[in-house]
């Protein structure tokens, strides 16, 4: 390991570190509403660094990369479809959600419908985290900072199984800290330090990259090489025996995208953080003018490696992390290293935060102690967050059995995101359907998909139609059942959404055009590598 590695690495870690403590070392983490929402203060710079970066874990530039190594070009799907939510997040999600006032998507189903409905959702959302979520961002994290900094050699540990468990836990006891002692605005300024770092590092594996490819001769020469070489890699339409069918991108994956970017607890938290709902809205369409970049840097490094590797046994999720220490001059190895220790903190630390919000204030608060203080929540949230840490430490190592981590997680990750969108959904564009609609939808959604993904025969059935489709008729059927239970039992008294009056609810004068100008370069995007 190049001395130069280890001394940029701590620098910039340490630099992060230092910045952040400046900016919030008087914030008051005493009352709720600072610690989880950051006091309602986020302006439109640190929401969209903060969802850029909650969502810019490892998980996505280990294994969007992995995927693209072996499927090319299709899977940018995952990056470019996200702008349409984006859209769909800032003009129709959002006015809703920061007119209610609310800390949680929970808190929100508890105004829609009632508090078992809450419950149910608080369930699904803090065990799918702590199961799924945090467990595969620790591993990804983990394997990434593996191959990144050769950690084999540096630590002179021979056993792979023993390494990743080490590494597993080191990040997971940092991301603790930072996570339960900070609260929401320290780590959304951290997050918007670190994902200028990430970006910066992230293009600089591209241009090295390809520079190696052409031996030398530029990243022009090197883009022609890989034209050349790889045609098949290049191409935006998945076909059927990809990962990313062109077919599902109007099913499953962009179901699977509106939940992640508009219903998500993890990635929505910041912007009910927003200052004014203008903030909110050019934070958000921001992110998505941001996504459009996504490209670049989690989907072309693979197949970068992809020509660099082909022949040797190099893992599909193993690919990046080998590409950056590989090509990376020593000095910006320990750069990158530092800001994808951020990234992993980030999307860690982002998800332990919600997981905590949901249990003190939708679970301790609403439920165990109503009488409890601001105090004794926010105590309760660092407990939880500490609980919710150790289990994904002991579930993270299990997920080395998995070929590919990416399609994995999208996989599973359906169980609870269909049912939940289908419910919220429903809630905003109906009046009349009842609670009890809601909670059985929340209920057979998830044991319907768990049933088609795990239990023979009927995972055939999934294997047949597609699991992005099959998501797609589910969340179909849950819809036409919510509304058709609405229509013979509906509400007494329709559901009028009250104005909380928690900040101004003027729009941004030019969400609109800038939501028009961000769809036409979706199109734009695919239609150049047809």
């Amino acid at each position: 390991m190049n001395a130069l590695t280890l001394v940029s690495f701590f620098f910039f870690t340490a630099l992060v570190a230092f910045i952040t403590w400046r900016l919030t070392r008087h914030d008051d983490h005493r009352h709720s509403s600072s610690y989880f929402l950051a006091g309602r203060s986020l302006t439109f710079p640190i929401i969209a660094g903060s969802l850029l970066m909650t969502n810019l874990s490892t998980e996505q530039m280990v294994g969007l990369n992995g995927a693209a190594f072996t499927d090319g070009l299709s899977v940018m799907a995952w990056e470019v479809v996200a702008v349409v939510t984006l859209v769909t997040m800032a003009m129709f999600f959002l006015p809703r959600f920061l007119k209610s006032g609310v800390t949680t998507v929970p808190e929100l189903l508890a105004l829609r419908f009632d508090r078992t409905t809450q419950l149910l959702a608080n369930i699904i959302f803090v065990v799918a985290y702590a199961a799924i979520l945090l467990p595969s961002i620790l591993y990804s994290g983990a394997l990434g900072l593996m191959g990144l900094l050769d950690l084999q050699t540096l630590t002179g540990i021979e056993s792979n199984a023993v390494l990743l468990v080490l590494t597993i836990v080191a990040v997971g006891v940092g991301g603790a800290i930072y996570a339960l002692f900070g609260g929401l605005r320290s780590i959304a300024i951290s997050d918007t330090i670190n994902g200028v770092g990430l970006l910066i590092g992230g293009l600089m594996i591209v241009y090295f990259g390809l520079d190696a490819i052409s031996n030398g001769h530029g990243i022009l020469a090197g883009w022609e090489m890989l034209k050349t070489s790889h045609p098949e890699k290049l191409r935006s339409w998945g076909t059927e025996n990809q990962s990313v069918p062109f077919s599902t991108i109007f099913t499953g994956v962009l179901l699977l995208n509106m939940f992640y970017w508009c219903t998500n607890q993890q990635i929505i938290q910041r912007t009910f953080a927003a200052k004014t709902l203008a903030e909110g809205q050019k934070g958000v369409l921001l992110t998505g003018l941001l996504k459009l970049l996504g490209p670049l840097y989690l989907v072309l490094p693979g197949i970068i490696a992809f020509h660099m590797y082909t022949g040797e046994s190099v893992k599909a999720d193993a690919a990046y992390g080998q590409l950056v220490h590989d090509v990376l001059p020593a000095p910006l190895t320990g750069f990158f290293a530092a800001a994808m220790v951020g990234a992993i903190l980030s999307s860690f630390n982002s998800a332990l935060n919600s997981t905590a919000t949901l249990f003190s204030l939708d679970v301790y608060k609403a439920r165990l102690k109503p009488d409890a203080t601001d105090a004794q929540v926010v105590r309760a949230s660092k407990w939880s967050g500490w609980l919710m840490a150790i289990a994904a430490m002991s579930i993270a190592p299990l997920m080395a059995s998995q070929e590919s981590l990416f399609v994995y997680v999208q996989k599973v990750n359906s169980l609870y995101y269909v049912p939940l969108l289908a419910v919220i959904l429903v809630g905003f564009l109906t009046r009349r359907v009842p609670a009890m609609a809601a909670n059985l939808a929340l209920v057979l959604g998830c044991v319907i998909i768990a049933a088609f993904y795990f239990v023979p025969p009927l995972t055939g059935v999934v294997d047949i139609v597609s699991n992005f489709h099959f998501i797609a008729i589910v969340m179909v059927l849950l819809v036409l059942m919510m509304l058709a239970i609405g229509k013979m039992m509906p509400r007494t008294e329709p559901w009028v959404q009250q104005d909380a009056g928690a900040i101004d609810m003027t729009p941004w004068s030019k969400a609109w055009p800038a939501s028009i100008a961000l769809l036409v370069l979706v199109v734009a995007i695919y239609l150049a590598f047809v």
